[in-house]
């Protein structure tokens, strides 16, 4: 279907032209019934003034014929010059029958210079109505003129502030969805970040771990460096997977039949802490939690990515130390996440690990789940809590 309205915006030059064609045909409609005697704006002179000061040869026949079709044409430059062209067509219509020029020039100025530059243009084209009872009854003047005028001029200028202030509402609503749309992207592609990190800083501090292993301790029996080997390799498998499952979800249609790989939750607790202790890590775990089938996803799922994080900070500030983890809680008190692990001093000659925004994605991730957490670097080492909601 064509967009008329989309046409009328990208052409306001054909727009203006059609619309002075159109109050022509208006005009020519309104003279003929005030040469019938029928007038709905007050024409306070018959021309015999004008003609006066008009050049020699110019007849009542010229001036009726004339001087509206230009007042008419002259709609083509409302845009530019609205406030002019009332005050000229309220001139004007003293001698001559221009109202439908008048009320599209009204319009304009309501539709395109605000309410108070409205209303002055309103109160001069309602100034031949006061000057009615002031003038010889030899114009066309009457009360039913003057209500006819009150009611053309009131209407054009309200359905002008009416259509400016649905253009304001229209544009308004644009700004809005923009925004929200700019802030969802913002919130994906945090999401993406927090989510990129989590899985590949797990994954690559496993592989570092490993192939360090290999680095410091390269007389050891080949069985060992084979299996560190073969840990290596599968420690970059796997995080080529995690890489390419979040490029998918990347790759994904927001709208379809994309259903995302399954997450994992606190139920895979184990095999994290397996994950790291085959790395090296020495982690004790005490767990004190309810059923777990009675957790909601969202709950279970950022669970696991704190505690997947805690462990990462732990490989990366804190290697060769014990972490001590704590998961306890249930759907009455909600699901508390304890870590602590000592931080020892570093060798003089190794440099401190560059800061990361770990800490930071995880208390979003928190957040974001109704939780809360704080963490605190004390002499006994770094101390990390957090607590979530626990809802079915």
């Amino acid at each position: 279907m064509i967009d008329v309205r989309q046409i009328w915006r990208g052409h306001p030059g054909a727009a203006d032209a059609v619309v002075a064609a159109g109050a022509a045909v208006l005009t020519a409609l309104v003279a003929r019934a005030g040469a019938e005697g029928v007038y709905v704006y007050p024409q306070l002179s018959h021309g015999t003034v004008l003609l006066r000061v008009l050049p020699l040869g110019w007849t009542s026949g010229t001036q009726i014929a004339l001087l509206p079709t230009l007042a008419c044409a002259a709609l083509y430059w409302r845009r530019r010059f609205p406030m002019a062209l009332v005050l000229a067509l309220v001139a004007l219509s003293v001698t001559q029958p221009v109202v439908v020029p008048l009320l599209v020039a009204l319009f304009t100025v309501a539709r395109h210079r605000g309410t108070r530059t409205a209303t002055w243009s309103a109160a001069a084209a309602l100034l031949p109505v006061a000057a009615q009872p002031l003038v010889p009854s030899g114009g066309a003047t009457g009360p039913t003129t003057a209500v006819s005028a009150v009611a053309l001029v009131a209407g054009a200028v309200g359905w002008g502030l009416y259509v400016a202030g649905a253009h304001e509402r229209v544009a308004h609503a644009e700004r809005e969805a923009a925004l929200r749309a700019d802030q969802a992207r913002q919130n994906a592609r945090e999401e993406i970040a927090r989510e990129m990190h989590d899985v590949l800083a797990h994954r690559l501090t496993l592989l570092s771990m490993h192939a360090g292993a290999l680095e410091f301790h390269p007389t050891a029996p080949p069985e060992r460096i084979a299996e560190a080997a073969g840990v290596v390799r599968r420690s970059a498998g796997e995080a080529l997977e995690d890489l390419q499952g979040v490029l998918r979800v990347l790759r994904a249609p927001v709208i379809g039949d994309h259903a995302p790989p399954p997450q994992p939750t606190l139920r895979d607790t184990d095999r994290l802490i397996e994950e790291a202790r085959a790395a090296g890590a020495e982690i004790e775990l005490r767990q004190r939690l309810g059923e777990l089938s009675t957790m909601d996803a969202t709950t279970g799922r950022t669970a696991y990515r704190v505690l997947q994080e805690a462990l990462t900070n732990h490989r990366k500030h804190a290697p060769g130390t014990v972490a001590c983890v704590t998961l306890s809680g249930g759907i009455a008190q909600g699901l508390g996440i304890t870590a602590a692990n000592p931080v020892p001093p570093l060798p003089a000659d190794r440099p401190h690990p560059p800061p990361g925004h770990g800490l930071t994605g995880m208390r979003e991730r928190v957040q974001l789940a109704g939780g809360r957490m704080s963490h605190r670097l004390t002499p006994d080492g770094f101390h990390l809590e957090v607590w979530l909601p626990w809802t079915t």
